[in-house]
């Protein structure tokens, strides 16, 4: 059986505590740090910058997971590199070319990853998938926390793990949004290999970060 890794969503966290909170994630076996960043233009809704990032990272070693949710992406990738940002996300409708974006990211020696909207299709990324180390399969429509999963992205994702199949590809593919002790095992057996929660991972068993995070894990 693959190895799942979890990637929680800091936006579930407290805010007035969120090195703490880090910690405790790091401590539950959390494998990465997600951190959703909106800027109140391409999503509804505004969240954290560079500062606050850099802030956070003395907290951990974990990798930063950092979704951009900016447009235009390019301006900014550097903010957020320079800020402790070990994976960095965007979007290919905040772009004007995908390409670039993608070596710029690589130029500043981080990994690359590629989100897809519920209504965005894979072909959006098909010409990219040998040079991102992820693909980020949104669930819900960005912009808040809590939201309903949408059960139209699983046959994405089975199609996107076999087209990693047939090309004999190596990313991983990750998924945010609604995720919570049973969509995670539907996406799971689609072919997800990273999972993204809040609110499941903060909230349920009274809060308990490690059993929830063995839970999701399916150990």
């Amino acid at each position: 059986m693959k190895k799942i890794q979890i990637s929680p969503s800091i936006l579930s966290a407290d805010f007035s505590q969120l090195g703490n909170e880090i910690k405790r994630l790091e401590e539950g076996g959390a494998d990465m740090i997600h951190v959703d960043v909106m800027d109140g233009h391409f999503v509804p809704n505004l969240t954290i910058g560079p500062p606050v990032i850099k802030s956070l990272r003395k907290y951990t070693k974990l990798p930063f997971d950092v979704h951009l949710m900016i447009d235009p992406v390019h301006k900014y990738i550097k903010d957020y590199s320079d800020a402790g940002a070990d994976i960095i996300t965007f979007h290919p409708e905040a772009t004007e070319n995908i390409s670039e974006t993608i070596n710029l990211i690589k130029s500043l020696n981080k990994k690359v990853g590629i989100s897809l909207n519920p209504n965005t299709e894979i072909k959006a990324a098909e010409d990219h998938l040998d040079k991102v180390y992820l693909i980020l399969i949104m669930s819900v429509y960005p912009g808040f926390g809590g939201q309903k999963f949408i059960s139209d992205v699983v046959q994405k994702i089975k199609d996107l793990d076999q087209i990693r199949n047939e090309r004999k590809l190596n990313f991983k593919i990750e998924i945010d949004g609604g995720i919570n002790f049973e969509t995670s095992k539907v996406a799971i057996e689609a072919g997800v290999d990273i999972l993204v929660s809040g609110t499941t991972v903060f909230k349920e068993n009274n809060g308990d970060l490690k059993k929830n995070i063995k839970i999701l894990k399916q150990i």
